[in-house]
C-alpha cells in the first residue's frame, strides 16, 4: 500500500480512466485572476461589497440617520442617543459621534447626513 489515505473518488476516477481528463460538472470553474491579484482580506471586501453586505455599524449608522431626520419628540432623541452609544461601540474610533441634544437637532441632521 503506497498511499497513506483513502481516496475513494480518485479510485473511482482511476478505474474509469478519467482521473486526469475529467470534464464533468464536478470539475469546477477556473479560479478568476482577480482572486489571485489581491490578498485574502481584499478579496473578502470585494465579494462582500458585490453581494450587498454591510457591517453592523454601517447598518446602525443608516438607521440613526433616518431616525434623526424624522425625530419629533424628546423620547425619539433618547432612543437615538441609545443607538448612537451602540454605534460608537461598534464603529472605528475616528468615526464615533456625540449624542444628539434636542436644541441642536439641525446640526445633528447635517452631521448625520444621508
Amino acid at each position: 500500500m503506497d498511499k497513506k489515505y483513502n481516496d475513494l473518488i480518485g479510485d473511482i476516477l482511476d478505474a474509469a480512466g478519467e482521473k486526469d481528463n475529467y470534464s464533468g460538472p464536478g470539475k469546477g470553474k477556473p479560479i478568476p485572476k482577480a482572486n489571485t491579484k489581491y490578498d485574502l482580506f481584499q478579496n473578502f471586501q470585494r465579494v462582500a461589497k458585490e453581494n450587498g453586505y454591510l457591517p453592523p455599524w454601517l447598518k446602525l449608522q443608516k438607521e440613526i440617520t433616518r431616525l434623526i431626520h424624522t425625530a419629533a419628540t424628546e423620547q425619539d432623541i433618547k432612543e437615538i442617543n441609545k443607538k448612537i452609544s451602540a454605534y460608537n461601540q461598534l464603529c472605528p474610533s475616528p468615526l464615533q459621534k456625540s449624542p444628539v441634544h434636542p436644541d441642536r437637532l439641525d446640526k445633528a441632521k447635517k452631521t448625520w447626513n444621508m
